[in-house]
């Protein structure tokens, strides 16, 4: 992506500049309530610019993805957490949008089945990591473990895990073993990027509400949405908690403001490529031996009819 590109995409001095408000520094504890506003958005970015942006942020990913690719040495792990409506799969659907699916997978997680229960928390996503040189996005992940399990702790007592096990340094410990489970993740390769898309209360239930009335969305909507209402506060008590422990040097969370969706998508995207571009990925270079094969496949090739 050249600079003139870039500059189309953040009309701003600096990407860096868009970023760094969302980043949660792994330094100093943090308020969702006073320090991320789920209606913010760049004073410079204009909705009417926002999907001639995206898409050339669209275009400048799917060239990383492809030295990503050719290159395999890196992977990039992407997780996004949120409350409901928030705008998790549209977010995946439309920055994605343009990335080869040959060199990247979405897995959703939902209530884990017998089999992932008879397994610590991190099995079902250990094993489908991505592989170097691919994307992994997890809509959800491994945090489900240290958010849910705490709002509803009758889940917690559901798990098979040994009576020792759950005590009152277990969320302690769970955050922890991810801080060096992402560590080990980082430490071979893995770029792990965590996105926490903040919806307000209120624009979610105006979601919930779109949900309901019109038909072709009706799908989406389940009366457990609802309910799950009533945790709210719970909800935030625990990720701001979750945020406080598990944003890293090595692998931060991102707080991007959700009541916007333009503004969610393209601050996503800026980050992904800012990502990309600080590996200074390139295609892989032939050896001496390996670009003499190369002539020599040439000719017989040229000489064939």
């Amino acid at each position: 992506m050249t600079d003139r590109q870039s500059n189309n995409l953040f009309p701003i001095k600096k990407l860096d500049d868009l970023i760094r408000p969302f980043i949660v520094p792994p330094e100093r504890k943090i308020s969702l309530a006073k320090d991320y506003d789920p209606a913010y958005k760049a004073d410079r970015l204009k909705k009417s610019n926002a999907k001639g942006q995206l898409q050339e942020g669209i275009e400048a990913l799917a060239k990383y993805q492809d030295v990503l690719y050719a290159q395999s040495t890196h992977a990039v792990l992407i997780i996004f957490q949120a409350m409901d409506a928030a705008g998790k799969d549209s977010t995946i659907k439309h920055v994605m949008s343009g990335i080869n699916p040959q060199g990247c997978q979405v897995h959703s997680f939902k209530a884990p089945s017998t089999e992932e229960l008879n397994h610590d928390y991190l099995w079902r996503c250990s094993k489908v990591l991505p592989e170097r040189g691919g994307i992994g996005i997890f809509n959800r992940s491994y945090y489900e473990e240290i958010l849910v399990t705490r709002v509803h702790p009758e889940i917690l007592e559901q798990r098979s895990l040994p009576v020792s096990a759950i005590d009152n340094n277990i969320w302690k410990r769970r955050f922890e073993e991810i801080n060096n489970y992402e560590k080990h993740l980082v430490n071979n390769g893995t770029i792990v990027l965590k996105f926490f898309l903040n919806v307000s209360k209120e624009e979610q239930k105006e979601r919930f509400l779109e949900r309901i009335n019109r038909p072709e969305k009706n799908w989406k909507f389940s009366v457990n949405d609802a309910k799950e209402r009533s945790f709210w506060d719970d909800y935030m008590s625990v990720y701001e908690d979750m945020f406080n422990h598990t944003s890293t040097e090595y692998a931060p969370w991102y707080i991007i403001p959700a009541d916007r969706k333009w503004f969610t998508r393209l601050v996503v995207a800026g980050i992904i490529y800012t990502q990309l571009k600080e590996l200074n990925l390139k295609y892989p270079t032939l050896s001496k031996e390996q670009h003499q094969e190369l002539l020599n496949a040439k000719k017989i090739l040229e000489s064939q009819k």
